[in-house]
């Protein structure tokens, strides 16, 4: 079984996110970039499930500019086998992402697609379920644990009430949540090795698929700073404040 993993290149989750001072969007010059944490657990679901014997190729592609070419190599560093890049300069959306992965997923024929169930740039949370209807796949959002069998997947799933396992028929598309792993870092030798393994570049054009933007954003501002908390005496003024200032009761 061939696995297929998205990845995207985001700001650095140890960054502190800064808005441009224009109000156009955040500020991305001069920023470390990094590879999307949940994809990062998607990479590393799927190597784990190639090393038990379950899977014999990892390909990972991402869509994105020139330089997210690195966050390709960090992928390959881990352990993945090959790359795909469908660059682009430009915003794509998550529609338009769902589109082109169909593109290269009918090109590699993959027998399961695992990825992040969010980018924590814009949080959409939207990509894996539109690429599993776009398929008609079935598909298992949230995972926090993964089995494999010949024709099936067990997935328990993280849900509001709880855990939920359910079976999805192969070839499916699973969403990975925070507790499915723990990521391996890259050694320096398997990092010298990534240099030289494959990596494709693709465009939206080779897919047919057009990327021009359909939402337009506004402003983007910072949120408000804190109000500075109070002390209450007792209970019975913690539940009046409650009740009639912060209208929680």
């Amino acid at each position: 079984m061939k696995i297929l993993v998205p990845v995207k290149r985001v700001v650095d989750y140890n960054v502190k996110i800064r808005v441009k001072t224009d109000g156009t969007g955040v500020e991305l010059a001069n920023v470390k970039m990094s590879m999307n944490p949940f994809d990062e657990i998607a990479v590393e679901e799927a190597l784990r499930l190639k090393e038990a014997g379950k899977a014999e190729e990892v390909v990972v592609v991402s869509i994105g500019p020139a330089k997210a070419e690195e966050t390709l190599r960090t992928a390959l560093a881990m352990g993945a086998d090959r790359a795909v890049l469908v660059e682009t300069d430009a915003a794509v959306e998550p529609l338009a992402v769902a589109k082109l992965l169909k593109g290269v997923i009918d090109a590699e024929q993959p027998g399961l697609v695992i990825t992040g169930k969010q980018a924590i740039d814009d949080d959409s949370n939207q990509t894996g379920q539109m690429l599993a209807a776009l398929l008609g796949w079935g598909q298992a959002t949230f995972a926090s644990k993964v089995d494999l069998g010949a024709d099936k997947a067990t997935v328990t799933r993280e849900v509001d009430g709880g855990l939920q396992t359910i079976d999805v028929k192969l070839p499916a598309v699973v969403t990975t949540d925070l507790r499915l792993n723990e990521p391996r870092y890259a050694s320096l030798p398997n990092i010298m090795k990534a240099k030289k393994k494959p990596l494709d570049k693709k465009t939206p054009a080779d897919f047919g698929v057009d990327t021009t933007a359909r939402l337009k954003v506004l402003k983007t501002e910072e949120p408000g700073g804190r109000k500075a908390g109070v002390k209450v005496k007792s209970v019975a003024e913690l539940v009046d404040k409650l009740k009639n200032e912060a209208g929680v009761l």
